[in-house]
C-alpha cells in the first residue's frame, strides 16, 4: 500500500510566488517580513522565492526598485526574499504561488495565456524534483468559476505525471490588492481561501492566517472563492454603469449629478458610488470573466454586458461632450489644444492598465485637437511611448488651453487653488470636471 504524502511543514516551508506585479511583489514581501505567526505566535522560518520572467523586473527589485511603487526601497532592501527569473531555483520551492496577470483579449474573452504558461512551467518543475512534501500549488489570479480545478489542474497533471488531490493539491485565494491604496493593503483586508480537499483547505487557510492581521474566510471550495472575487467587482461595476447612465439622463435635464447624489447620501442605505471612468485590471475586465462562462452555459447575462457597455463607452461620451461645448463657444477644433490631467486608470498610484483615458484621447485626436497630459505618477518613458509623447509630469509652462478635463483625481490636481485652474485656461476656456474637485464657478460642465 503507498503510504500517504504530508502537506509541508506550515512554519519551516520554501514558498514561491510567480509572478511580481502589484499582487505578487506585496504578497512575497508580507510573506517574507512576518516572523511570528499571528495566530499561534510561533516563529516562522519560511524561505521565499519571487519569481518573474522579466529580467529587467528582478534586476530592479534586486537593487531595491519597486516600479509600481507598492514597496519602499528600503524595505526591499531589509527582505531575504530570493528573487530570480531562473526556473530552476522554483525547484526548492513547496509551494507554488501564482500570481500572473488575467486580463481579456480583443473580443472581451479571458486570456488565460500567462496564466497557462505559469501552471504549465509548475508542472514541469514537479516533474524533475523529489517530492518529500505533497506539493501545493495556489492561484491567487482572477478566473472565472471553475478554471482552475478544469483548465490549470490538467496542465499540472499532464507536466508534472502527478495525480490530483493524491501527490499534489491546489487552492484558491482571490487577490484583493488596490493599487495605490495605503489603508486597505493585504494585511488589513480578510482573505478569502479554498483548498481541493479538507487537507488543503485547512492548510491554506492557516497559512494565509499566519501572516494576515485582518484574518482569513474559508470558503468551502474553489468555485465559490473563485466565484466571489468575480461579483465583487461587477457588483461595483454595474453601480458606477447606474451611475454614469444617471449623470447622462441629468445632464440633458440641466441637473447637476453631484449636487442630486449628497442629497441622495443623506439616506442610511444610499450607496456612495459616483460617476466616472472604469479601467484598471479588476472592475473593467472581471465581468467580462463571469459573462463568458455564462455564455458558455448557455446564459445571456444582460445586465452586467449593459453595465459594461455603458462603463466602456464613457470615455468617447466625455469627448464628445466636450467637442460640442467647444462648438457651441464657436472654438474650431483642429486649432484647439485641450490639457488632460490624469492618465493612470485611478487616483495616486501609477496603473495606466486599460485606463479609458486614452478613449477620450483618440476621440478629440480624431477631430484633430492638440493634446497635452499631465500625470505626475506615471513613468513618462513608457506612458510616451504609449501616447506619442504627449505626457508630462508637470504642467507645460507659458501655455494656456482651450479645454480643460479632469480626468484623475490625484492629489496634486485636487490641491490646485482657485488661481491656479484660471492660470491653466484662455478666456472663455472650458473645463470639463470628471472628479467634482474644480470650484464650481469655474467648471464649465461637471460629470
Amino acid at each position: 500500500m503507498k503510504s500517504k504524502i504530508n502537506l509541508p511543514n506550515l512554519e519551516n516551508c520554501s514558498i514561491s510566488v510567480i509572478g511580481l506585479g502589484y499582487v505578487g511583489l506585496p504578497l512575497a514581501v508580507s510573506i517574507s517580513e512576518n516572523e511570528l505567526c499571528k495566530v499561534t505566535k510561533k516563529r516562522l522560518r519560511r524561505q521565499v522565492i519571487g519569481f518573474d520572467i522579466s529580467s529587467k523586473r528582478i534586476n530592479e527589485l534586486l537593487n531595491g526598485y519597486d516600479k509600481t511603487n507598492e514597496v519602499s526601497s528600503k524595505k526591499l532592501k531589509k527582505l531575504t526574499i530570493n528573487f530570480t527569473n531562473d526556473q530552476k531555483n522554483l525547484q526548492k520551492a513547496d509551494v507554488f504561488i501564482i500570481t500572473v496577470p488575467t486580463p481579456i483579449d480583443d473580443k472581451k474573452n479571458p486570456d488565460l495565456y500567462a496564466l497557462k504558461n505559469a501552471t504549465k512551467m509548475v508542472g514541469e518543475i514537479l516533474s524533475q524534483k523529489r517530492n518529500k512534501f505533497k506539493p501545493i500549488i495556489i492561484y491567487e489570479s482572477t478566473v472565472f468559476p471553475g478554471a482552475t480545478e478544469e483548465i490549470c489542474v490538467p496542465i499540472i497533471e499532464e507536466y508534472s505525471g502527478l495525480k490530483f488531490n493524491e501527490e499534489f493539491v491546489c487552492g484558491f485565494s482571490p487577490e484583493r490588492i488596490n493599487p495605490g491604496d495605503k489603508s486597505h493593503t493585504l494585511d488589513t483586508v480578510i482573505k478569502v481561501t479554498s483548498g481541493s480537499d479538507e487537507d488543503s483547505s485547512s492548510w491554506i487557510n492557516n497559512f494565509y492566517s499566519s501572516f494576515i492581521s485582518a484574518g482569513t474566510f474559508k470558503a468551502s471550495s474553489i468555485k465559490i472563492a473563485e466565484a466571489a472575487k468575480i461579483i465583487e467587482n461587477t457588483q461595483r461595476d454595474l453601480n458606477i454603469a447606474l451611475m454614469n447612465e444617471f449623470a447622462k439622463i441629468l445632464e440633458k435635464l440641466n441637473i447637476d449629478t453631484l449636487d442630486v447624489l449628497k442629497a441622495a447620501e443623506t439616506k442610511w442605505n444610499f450607496l456612495p458610488f459616483k460617476p466616472g471612468l472604469v479601467g484598471g485590471h479588476c472592475i473593467g475586465v472581471d465581468p467580462y470573466y463571469l459573462t463568458f462562462r455564462a455564455q458558455k452555459e448557455g446564459y445571456y447575462p444582460e445586465i452586467i454586458l449593459s453595465g459594461r457597455s455603458v462603463n466602456d463607452l464613457m470615455g468617447f461620451w466625455v469627448a464628445e461632450k466636450l467637442k460640442k461645448e467647444m462648438k457651441s463657444r464657436g472654438k474650431v477644433l483642429k486649432e484647439s489644444k485641450v490639457l488632460i490631467l490624469g492618465l493612470t486608470f485611478k487616483e495616486n498610484c501609477n496603473d495606466m492598465r486599460n485606463t479609458k483615458v486614452i478613449d477620450i484621447v483618440e476621440s478629440l485626436e480624431k477631430s484633430n485637437i492638440k493634446i497635452f497630459i499631465v500625470d505626475p505618477y506615471v513613468d513618462l518613458e513608457d506612458a510616451n511611448e504609449k501616447f506619442d509623447n504627449k505626457v508630462y509630469s508637470e504642467f507645460p509652462k507659458n501655455m494656456k488651453f482651450e479645454a480643460l478635463i479632469v480626468a484623475v483625481k490625484h492629489n496634486q490636481f485636487v490641491s490646485l487653488k482657485k488661481n491656479d485652474w484660471k492660470e491653466l485656461i484662455e478666456d472663455e476656456g472650458i473645463i470639463f470636471d470628471l472628479k467634482g474637485i474644480v470650484p464650481r464657478d469655474l467648471s464649465s460642465i461637471r460629470l
